[in-house]
């Protein structure tokens, strides 16, 4: 017999161009279901759950909801908490307070732990709970997933943001050398390989692209450099801010515990002015640091039409697992087989996902560890709604006396 009682959603991690899409998928989903009485939103996640922080959001306008799918960041607050086996046992106890039998979360892999967790202390207090946890990451990094909603977004975003200062490194290359651009991404390089979706003819930017998944060899790096720089005259390098050397320990990393949240993870970032400093001091070129920052996560001016869809139907399909009586699962994205990208889908067990971390693999890694190959440009182009526009490009047709 299905479950009758309330549902909860809660939002966790960074917040994405589309988040809010798998947010409005599950409230609109869940008010067509008659098992679930009402809809309400954690503020802040797990942490606003916990301080009985809840908004009704079966009583919110419609056209809002609808508005939900174009609006980025985290509507409902966001966190980074690190539930113990006394929060969840509260998170319990609230629940049945006001009769919530559904708890969707919408994060990544510590979140999907989350949720586990959650499970298995209804389960030992006998208390019957549907738990569906709903992929968002722009990390990529999912297991068990072909790929996660947010990624797709910022895939198109720092394709074109790269673009951009490829043209903008061409055009006064004799001032500016070499740009380094540092990307986001802890130990999955998914995100800065997605630059190299910004080519549009065989000189274009990025020159060069570095992921975690290769160790970082100082002198390897600068030979690459010098080569482009050899032939073109400027350099476009797109870089993860989780580079990490021979010994498997970031290049740099902040040391400040205030910098390190509840999961561990430190504080990454300045990687790119170490690279410059390094061509400064060895190539004796001039290079420049651009760093996106958060802003290439959230900013929903790129968004992806296929993410924001795709995000939108996992929240959808949650509501629809749990109201059929399937617990325990996150959310999964299938891609069918075939010349032309679909997608489908599908569930994994929470177990599966928890806590586990997708690399980008061999095959779309180039030999020389300094680039991506051809099938990782065919996995990711779908992803962000295809080939970005092109821009016209002046021949150089030279006038003679």
């Amino acid at each position: 017999m299905p479950l009758k009682g309330n549902a909860v959603v809660g939002q966790s991690g960074g917040p994405t161009a589309v988040i809010n899409a798998s947010l409005a998928g599950v409230i609109e989903e869940a008010l067509e279901h008659s098992e679930v009485l009402g809809v309400y939103g954690g503020v802040h996640g797990v942490l606003g759950m916990l301080k009985e922080d809840f908004i009704d959001l079966g009583k919110q306008d419609p056209s809002v909801i609808r508005g939900l799918r174009s609006t980025p960041s985290a509507a409902l607050g966001s966190c980074r908490y690190k539930v113990s086996a006394e929060d969840c046992r509260k998170l319990v106890e609230i629940f049945k307070k006001y009769n919530i039998r559904y708890f969707f979360y919408i994060g990544g892999n510590d979140s999907a732990d989350t949720s586990n967790k959650v499970s298995k202390a209804a389960k030992e207090a006998g208390y019957e709970l549907a738990v569906v946890a709903i992929p968002k990451t722009i990390d990529n990094d999912l297991a068990v997933t072909d790929h996660s909603p947010g990624y797709g977004s910022v895939a198109r975003w720092v394709a074109t943001a790269v673009r951009d200062a490829g043209l903008d490194t061409e055009a006064i290359g004799v001032v500016d050398n070499v740009k380094i651009i540092e990307v986001m991404g802890r130990n999955a390089g998914w995100i800065t390989a997605a630059t190299a979706l910004a080519r549009d003819h065989a000189d274009a930017a990025p020159h060069l692209i570095y992921l975690p998944e290769r160790p970082f060899c100082a002198e390897k790096f600068l030979a690459d450099v010098k080569a482009v720089y050899d032939k073109l005259g400027h350099c476009v390098v797109t870089v993860c801010e989780g580079l990490k050397d021979e010994t498997g320990t970031y290049v740099t990393a902040s040391s400040r515990s205030i910098d390190t949240d509840k999961f561990g993870h430190k504080q990454l970032g300045g990687v790119g002015e170490f690279l410059c400093n390094l061509v400064a001091t060895n190539l004796k070129l001039k290079a420049r640091c651009d760093k996106p920052g958060t802003i290439q996560r959230v900013s929903a001016a790129l968004a992806s039409p296929v993410d924001v869809a795709e995000a939108y139907e996992v929240g959808r399909h949650a509501v629809r697992c749990a109201v059929q009586g399937i617990t325990d699962k996150m959310v999964t994205i299938m891609r069918k087989p075939g010349p032309s990208y679909e997608a489908e889908m599908g569930t994994c067990d929470l177990e599966a996902v928890a806590n586990e971390e997708k690399y980008v693999p061999d095959e779309f890694i180039n030999e020389a560890g300094n680039d991506v190959t051809r099938a990782f440009v065919e996995y990711a182009s779908p992803l962000i709604g295809g080939p970005l526009e092109p821009y016209a490009r002046l021949e150089r047709i030279r006038v003679k006396a």
